[in-house]
């Protein structure tokens, strides 16, 4: 909506244009007319609709031909004034002001007019007949008023629909000629109509209705009204009501309707509501809220955004297979300008068997796309009604800015649910590969994906210590010598080399020497294809040697060649290393096989539980019959056969760990530090421990008690 509003009186001479306006000002007749008026400004809280308006006056005496085109090319709308009782004036509505302002202002934006009829009060007849056909004639004429500045007879109703032409124009909502709506208007209709229909059935019901009616007017519709509004539509179209709700060619109607009513504005304040500008096109303030981003921040969806989006997913997931079919997605989008999403979409995150989006993809796909580029993001839920639906302000409140991630290093925590990793590796090293095996696709799988459909971009959720975080894969070209700041910029980097080609792991150690090896980044390297014959590397170091000189987790093997979905758990070990940067893993895989994962699963197995339980359980039982025991500080021969057990226990405990250790004598199966070893066994160790300290003390307590 404008502003502010220009509006330009003109016509012949002794017509009243002076008048018309003092009296508007005045509230009554002068009783001196100057030869021209000064601009008059009304403020916005004096005008019907809210906004400034200015008034200006043209005088042929006073002002030249010069002066006149610039106040045209200036003016909003456009009064031409005729005196009713005067028929030249009349004539030269046609004959001279009509052709002349439309020689001044372009074809495409043309201003409205309206025609005024003055000194009404002289006559007993009107004017009308003269001036339909003109009327007719002129698809720029929005209306035309007959009034009498001497007794004040519609002067406010004169500027009031000259605002009303400016702010309501009724040229882009519909053709006279036709008597409909046009494309453009029918278009924006639609799309209001579609968001509206909150369970996408094809019809507005009365809560449908209710929430349209509040949102656009901030008042419900009673019961009455909505069944007389309904009445109406029935009584003018056989389709336009459909199971007791309103149709989308019944809504079109009664817009249709409001217009040829002269009440446009009911119209324009729908439109204006969901963002559309006097062109009929979203707005750029609608489409694009403002929203600022510090440097090393990132951009997610909050709660109340995958909320909406789960929304529209049920909404469209007509068959509830918890996927979108082509068709479902095709109708998803129809309220999008195009297609958002292209065939690369289906490689860059989860589908089903079918190759159909499914629900957990369809969200993976907003939180990359409000990853990557939160303007896009912006757009899209604007597109989908978001601030309409949820009554926010913008689509902004669906964005949350994360903290800035020195901040996150500093208090060695993060509140981020979306952590990026770039893989970076030399040519047919297997990096496509290791994308789309976060997607659950094997290599057979893999090879059906067309060249042209491929992506760069692979996105799923993992979970890490139980909470649900999404993991951001991203290819990078291999091109060394110009890696940008893009290309650096990540949680976690993987270096993915080709166990099956001795050049590949050259690029993977000159890259992390030149760009990370001072980095505080987490690195790990991918030994690929490692279903393949493993071949020397041409390098001065092995890849081994390499990770152990700059300390980092030894190449953890991958392959994609399974007749199964490949395992994801390196996906997970990434997304925990991009959390925590700051701490260093033990163990690097989930074997369960080497000493760390065996000392791991012993501590949290249901087992040991159950004989410590036990244990405690006997303890308590004997101490309560030790009332009429004797024997000082010494234990009786039931305890000590009750300790025993308790040894018994911790050798067992100690057995298991020393088979545990003797795995990382073999160099082939070592997957985790002897400093650890150490680390893990002593916890342990101190745990049994302790169990054998509780009981010991209880024993030695209640002798102590029985002894006072």
């Amino acid at each position: 909506m404008r502003k502010d509003v220009r509006i330009l009186l003109v016509g012949e001479p002794k017509v009243g244009k002076t008048s018309l306006i003092m009296s508007l000002v005045s509230e009554e007749f002068p009783d001196e007319v100057p030869l021209r008026a000064e601009e008059i400004t009304i403020p916005a809280d004096v005008t019907p609709e809210r906004v400034p308006t200015h008034i200006v006056d043209y005088s042929e005496a006073e002002q030249s031909d010069e002066q006149l085109y610039q106040e045209i090319s200036k003016a909003n709308v456009i009064c031409i004034v005729y005196s009713v009782n005067n028929k030249k004036s009349i004539e030269k509505v046609t004959s001279h002001w009509i052709p002349l302002i439309n020689d001044r202002t372009d074809k495409d934006s043309r201003v409205p007019l309206i025609l005024v009829g003055n000194k009404s009060d002289l006559v007993e007849h009107s004017s009308m007949e003269t001036i339909l056909p003109i009327m007719n004639q002129y698809q720029d004429i929005e209306t035309c008023v007959e009034c009498s500045a001497k007794n004040l007879k519609n002067i406010s109703e004169l500027f009031y629909y000259a605002q009303k032409a400016v702010l309501h124009p009724t040229g882009p909502l519909y053709c006279p000629e036709e008597k409909e709506l046009k494309p453009s208007c029918i278009k924006a209709l639609t799309r209001i109509f579609k968001v509206s229909d909150l369970d996408n059935d094809g019809i507005l019901n009365d809560n449908e209705l209710n929430f349209f009616q509040r949102t656009c007017f901030n008042t419900p519709l009673a019961p009455q009204a909505l069944e007389d509004v309904k009445n109406v539509v029935r009584r003018n179209m056989t389709d336009g009501v459909k199971d007791n709700g309103l149709t989308l060619k019944g809504f079109l109607f009664l817009h249709t309707l409001f217009i040829q009513r002269g009440r446009h504005e009911t119209t324009w304040t729908v439109l204006r509501r969901f963002g559309y500008d006097d062109d009929l096109e979203l707005t750029q303030e609608y489409l694009f809220p403002l929203i600022k981003i510090p440097s090393d921040c990132t951009t997610e969806l909050n709660h109340n955004a995958y909320l909406f989006l789960q929304s529209v997913f049920d909404k469209h997931d007509k068959d509830r297979d918890c996927a979108l079919s082509p068709d479902e997605v095709k109708d998803l989008f129809k309220v999008f300008p195009y297609m958002p999403w292209g065939p690369d979409v289906n490689n860059t995150v989860c589908t089903n068997d079918q190759g159909w989006i499914t629900y957990q993809g369809y969200l993976s796909q907003w939180t990359l796309t409000t990853y990557l580029d939160v303007q896009r993001s912006l757009e899209y839920l604007g597109y989908l009604g978001y601030s309409i639906i949820y009554e926010q302000e913008s689509q902004a409140a669906a964005i949350t800015v994360t903290r800035n991630k020195r901040i996150d290093l500093q208090k060695k925590q993060t509140q981020r649910s979306v952590f990026r990793c770039n893989v970076l590796g030399a040519r047919n090293s297997g990096k496509s590969g290791f994308l789309q095996a976060f997607l659950g696709k094997n290599l057979q799988g893999q090879r059906r994906i067309r060249e042209d459909h491929k992506s760069f971009y692979a996105i799923s959720t993992t979970y890490v210590y139980g909470q649900e975080k999404y993991l951001l894969l991203h290819e990078v070209m291999p091109d060394f010598d110009f890696l940008s700041e893009a290309d650096l910029a990540c949680d976690v980097v993987c270096l993915v080399y080709d166990i099956n080609n001795p050049r590949s792991f050259e690029y993977c150690a000159k890259v992390y020497k030149q760009y990370f090896i001072d980095s505080k980044t987490p690195c790990v390297v991918i030994a690929a294809k490692s279903d393949l014959h493993e071949t020397r590397q041409h390098y001065s170091l092995s890849p081994q040697e390499f990770c152990r000189k700059h300390k980092l987790h030894p190449p953890q093997p991958f392959t994609c060649n399974t007749t199964d979905a490949p395992n994801k758990d390196i996906y997970t070990r990434l997304t925990t290393m991009a959390m925590y940067p700051h701490a260093r893993l033990r163990c690097m895989c989930a074997c369960n096989r080497c000493t760390y994962c065996l000392c791991q699963n012993l501590l949290k197995s249901e087992l040991l539980r159950n004989i410590k339980a036990q244990i405690r359980r006997v303890v308590f039982n004997r101490l309560k019959g030790w009332v009429e025991a004797v024997g000082g500080y010494l234990l009786s021969e039931a305890d000590f056969i009750l300790t025993q057990q308790v040894s018994a226990v911790s050798s067992v405990e100690g057995f298991i760990f020393m088979e545990a250790s003797a795995e990382h004598l073999i160099p082939s199966e070592r997957h985790m530090a002897q400093a650890d070893l150490k680390n893990s066994t002593f916890w342990l160790r101190a745990s049994v421990g302790a169990t054998v300290c509780a009981v010991l003390g209880f024993a030695m307590y209640r002798a102590l008690l029985k002894q006072r």
